[in-house]
């Protein structure tokens, strides 16, 4: 997403099994060149022993990791369409908007997520000549995402830091959904710590497998979310429910599931809690 992760403590990339990882300046010292076996330029027992140390302190799992969704959770997603709704009827007018949001659901029910763009390239198959489709394009790509944070989201993330890490836990499409979480400023705030699905709640594995913890705390506005993964997980996860956005106020919905472990009004409540409060 274009942003660099603490490069200042990194100073090489080495080869790996998913990819590339970034060695710490702090090894390079200990692991020298690896070339001509000098004895300088060999790692001494007392350095292998403190690196191995080091190694399995940090390979044990933190006691908990906070989970978050976005949208209606930490971002009005709400407002976000509200806006897009307005803008698609100024530019294409009411029947083409109306034909945007057909091609819009319909691609939900199909995918399972939101697709803003794949809905548009959709559209743009339906009205080929329609070049006011760019400026509804260039609207999205440049949506001042930041804005519709909920007040002390931020916070909040800071707050549970202290804790154990803090990751986003996201469904949505490759591009958009990583690029609202970028522009929004949580993918700094959660240290780049951001895992984005098609279903979420089914895959819990992969979740385990990025994030190995203890215990999770699941930040989500969406009852049939927190009712599946606390299926799943059981007594190892702490489901919070945030009732903000057109899914939490569904009364209807949200009563053909279990109640979450934890309910509140806002996401800046849980600036009230401590570790105990949502250990339970």
């Amino acid at each position: 997403m274009g942003k660099s992760i603490g490069a200042n403590r990194f100073s090489a990339a080495i080869p790996g099994r998913g990819g590339l990882f970034l060695l710490p300046k702090a090894c390079q010292s200990v692991i020298g060149s690896g070339q001509g076996h000098a004895p300088n330029q060999l790692m001494r027992a007392s350095s292998i022993k403190r690196m191995k140390s080091t190694t399995a302190k940090s390979a044990a799992p933190p006691k908990v990791v906070f989970l978050f969704d976005v949208d209606n959770t930490l971002l009005d997603n709400d407002r976000v369409t509200a806006d897009l709704k307005r803008h698609l009827e100024h530019e294409v007018g009411r029947q083409r908007a109306k034909r945007y949001w057909a091609i819009f659901e319909q691609l939900r029910a199909e995918l399972g997520y939101a697709d803003y763009l794949g809905a548009l390239q959709r559209y743009r198959s339906d009205y080929p000549h329609d070049f006011r489709l760019l400026t509804v394009s260039r609207f999205l790509i440049n949506y001042p995402f930041a804005n519709r944070l909920f007040p002390n989201s931020l916070d909040v993330i800071e707050h549970v830091k202290q804790w154990g890490p803090a990751a986003i836990l996201s469904d949505g499409d490759v591009v958009f959904q990583p690029h609202k979480v970028d522009g929004s400023g949580l993918f700094e705030a959660v240290d780049g710590n951001v895992l984005i699905y098609v279903h979420k709640e089914q895959e819990l594995a992969d979740v385990e497998r990025h994030y190995p913890a203890r215990h999770y705390v699941l930040v989500d506005d969406k009852v049939r979310i927190l009712a599946a993964v606390k299926r799943i997980w059981a007594a190892r996860v702490t489901t919070v429910f945030v009732r903000q956005g057109h899914y939490a106020l569904d009364r209807k919905s949200v009563a053909e599931y279990p109640a979450a472990d934890v309910s509140i009004e806002r996401i800046g409540d849980l600036l009230e809690y401590d570790i105990t409060g949502l250990l339970k």
